[in-house]
């Protein structure tokens, strides 16, 4: 225990509240300006800044698709070169997974999760704010790269040889690699503080048993970010290392191997799926709940369900590689493995039916995206048990099928949920509700568009229409069907500018939606909407799953937090019991400078490997200062 106990006990939270909040607001504030812009690391404001940035990455990525989707619609199409198209299809799969279904699912967690739980602030805020800009300085390399025609064209994948120095010249494959390394960073240091931040800053109360789905959902993807993320950090950098120094990692002439770059790749890429699924089935329990009126149906069995996928996610990467001639018994072994991670989906499917069975559904627009969600997914997890028998993956393998199947998983299992869980937490983000109206006309435009135009390629994969393509011949029988698709494709864009139109609208002139609008169960609303800075004036103690459905009237706080330092409580991880003050870190600029001489030496590293060890200098000098001891608690910590 600290110098001073944290106490649980009932107060009268109007007793002196306005100087509370006046004393709290002045230490946790963020200063105002450009200034205080650059320095902040309130959790609210850098998840903002991700769930915005990341939302742009969308646009783009969907432009691009739609200009992929023109050049296809008809046979010999001359409106896109072969390498332009090639940068295009790079382009538009880099962005989508490594810019944005990953960031924003992240993104979202960095400013719920510790709202959900009960504390002032993440754990390492220093760490967060660095985060975000490394990931908005990678995502402006791959960008910048691309409008000046450096974009990379080796597919999201890069598989080698064909990224390696032989057959990819030039600094394309280099500037995917590096961005690689700019965005895992970032997922690895926002996984590590929500792992923290959910064990350790819990509110008092909040048993492993009454952790919200959401925030357990973010807790199993960020050890799935912890422990996936090194491998493909490995490959990409053993690809630079092959490219710019001449070490032969995947050199068979060398002793090296092209198979190894697929294992790297997989061993992240498939949990990587989960990464992106696993948040969104958080944000649908929690969805459900709240609009079913009821606690959702079965608990346990969701968060077992959570956790068997994410164990099981690390057994499925060689499902991508049955074509790449392995033994048949370990094709065998990763089919069953392919084939039994249906099984914590289909419990998390039943608990949701049952939930919205048993309760008193209100059919707002967030509850529409999940009943959209819940369809679409389904598609895509018959199709997935379809690939995971060789046989069949043989035949549809790198065709159309495939294209369809990952799109249904990932927007259906993503997406979608993604889209609800923005209608339902946007009052808390703004303070403003988005059109109810806007919000049902975007939703049937993106449910019928998507169904118009993914589920026809799977027809065009039947047919053998191969992915990675930029024009086929006039004789071959896939012409309609793409002229369909890419119709189709338009009207799913157009669900998306009104949901983005709705978004930009409502943050400015929506209806002003009260602390807790949707009568929802969990903490974070329990603040005010938008929250202040520091969160909660009083640390919250919780008695159940549902506090504010179960606690009727005022909840029970925690007191003995000074108001002129920033401090959090501090709680045991089981059982959540206060332990101690904790302080946590000012505003710093040192976060950017930090990032800034990062990104120097990785760029730089791209032309001269002498950029590793001349661009560590400003990178020490810049780590001295972040911790350099200030002479209060908050800043040494």
């Amino acid at each position: 225990m600290s110098d001073a106990a944290v106490r649980t006990e009932t107060l009268d939270v109007e007793l002196a509240r306005d100087e509370l909040d006046t004393a709290l607001a002045q230490t946790w504030k963020t200063e105002p300006g450009l200034w205080g812009m650059l320095t902040t690391v309130d959790h609210k404001i850098i998840g903002r800044r991700y769930i915005f940035t990341a939302f742009v990455f969308l646009a783009l990525g969907g432009v691009l698709a739609l200009l992929m989707r023109l050049q296809l619609a008809a046979p010999e199409a001359r409106m896109i070169g072969p390498d332009r198209f090639n940068q295009i299809f790079t382009m538009h799969g880099a962005n989508m997974m490594f810019l944005f279904a990953v960031p924003v699912m992240e993104a979202m967690g960095v400013y719920l999760v510790p709202l959900m739980v009960g504390t002032r602030n993440i754990a390492f805020p220093r760490l967060n704010a660095f985060s975000y800009w490394i990931f908005l300085a990678g995502g402006l390399l791959l960008w910048i790269a691309f409008a000046i025609d450096m974009g990379p064209d080796v597919g999201w994948f890069a598989y080698v040889p064909l990224s390696g120095p032989q057959y990819a010249a030039g600094k394309r494959a280099d500037i995917w690699a590096q961005m690689i390394t700019f965005t895992e960073v970032a997922a690895l240091a926002v996984a590590v503080e929500i792992v923290v931040t959910v064990f350790k800053q819990r509110a008092p109360g909040m048993s492993l048993d009454r952790i919200p789905l959401f925030v357990w959902s973010m807790l199993v993807t960020s050890f799935l970010v912890i422990m996936a993320m090194p491998a493909i950090m490995v490959a990409s950098t053993s690809l630079i290392l092959d490219r710019l120094v001449g070490t032969h990692f995947f050199n068979p002439a060398e002793g090296g191997d092209v198979l190894l770059w697929q294992h790297l790749f997989w061993f992240f890429g498939h949990p990587e799926v989960y990464i992106i699924f696993l948040p969104a089935v958080g944000m649908v329990s929690t969805l459900v709940a709240t609009f079913a009126r009821r606690p959702v149906f079965g608990y346990l069995a969701l968060v077992m369900a959570l956790i068997a996928t994410g164990i099981l996610a690390f057994g499925l990467w060689v499902h991508h590689m049955f074509v790449t001639g392995l033994p048949r018994l370990g094709e065998s072994f990763f089919t069953a493995s392919s084939m039994a991670i249906a099984i914590p989906a289909g419990i998390q499917i039943f608990c949701w039916i049952a939930t919205l069975w048993d309760g008193r559904p209100v059919f707002k627009t967030p509850l529409l995206f999940v009943i959209g969600f819940i369809v679409t997914f389904v598609i895509g997890g018959l199709t997935g048990v379809m690939v995971a028998s060789v046989p069949f993956d043989t035949q549809v393998h790198d065709t159309y099928f495939v294209v369809a199947h990952f799109h249904y998983v990932l927007i259906g299992g993503a997406v979608f949920p993604l889209l609800g869980a923005v209608y339902y937490w946007f009052p808390k983000f703004t303070g403003r509700m988005m059109s109810e109206r806007l919000g049902r006309w975007a939703f049937w435009l993106i449910f019928i568009g998507f169904h118009l135009t993914f589920f026809p390629m799977h027809i065009l994969g039947l047919e053998g229409m191969p992915r990675r393509i930029y024009t086929y011949q006039p004789d071959l029988p896939w012409h309609g069907i793409n002229l369909f698709v890419s119709v189709s494709a338009v009207i799913l864009a157009a669900g998306f500018l009104i949901f983005f139109i709705d978004a930009i609208i409502s943050a400015r002139s929506g209806k002003p939606a009260g602390d807790n609008p949707w009568d929802a169960p969990t903490l974070e609303w329990a603040t005010s909407s938008p929250p202040p800075a520091y969160n909660f004036a009083y640390i919250p103690v919780v008695g159940s799953a549902n506090p504010l459905w179960d606690q009727v009237g005022s909840l029970n706080v925690a007191s003995g937090l000074r108001t002129a330092r920033r401090e959090l409580v501090v709680t045991t991880i089981t059982v959540a019991e206060p332990q101690a003050r904790e302080s946590s870190p000012r505003n710093s600029i040192w976060p950017l400078l930090t990032a800034i001489a990062t990104s120097i030496m990785l760029i730089w590293s791209i032309f001269s490997p002498w950029a590793v060890v001349w661009g560590s200098i400003p990178i020490a000098i810049t780590l001295i200062g972040w911790f350099w001891p200030a002479g209060t608690p908050e800043d040494d910590a």
